[in-house]
C-alpha cells in the first residue's frame, strides 16, 4: 500500500459538482456558438468560462478542506 500513488479527490468532486453548474455552463456554450465565426480573435468567453469554474470551485471547496484538516 505504500507504494500507491495518491490520488487527488479534487477532479473526483469537480466531477460530480458540475451537474448543480448547469446554468453557468450553458451560458459558456452559448457564448462558444455565438463567437464561432469571428475570424478577428477580438472575441472571447473568458468570463462566462471563469463564472462556469467559479460555481465548480464554490461547490468543491468545502467538501475539500473538510476532508485535509
Amino acid at each position: 500500500m505504500a507504494d500507491e500513488e495518491p490520488v487527488d479527490p479534487k477532479k473526483y468532486l469537480e466531477d460530480s459538482c458540475k451537474p448543480k453548474c448547469v446554468r453557468p455552463h450553458l451560458a459558456y456554450k452559448a457564448c462558444i456558438d455565438r463567437i464561432k465565426g469571428d475570424e478577428s480573435g477580438h472575441k472571447h468567453c473568458t468570463g462566462q468560462y471563469f463564472d462556469y469554474w467559479r460555481c465548480i470551485d464554490k461547490c468543491v471547496a468545502p467538501i475539500l478542506f473538510a476532508k485535509l484538516k
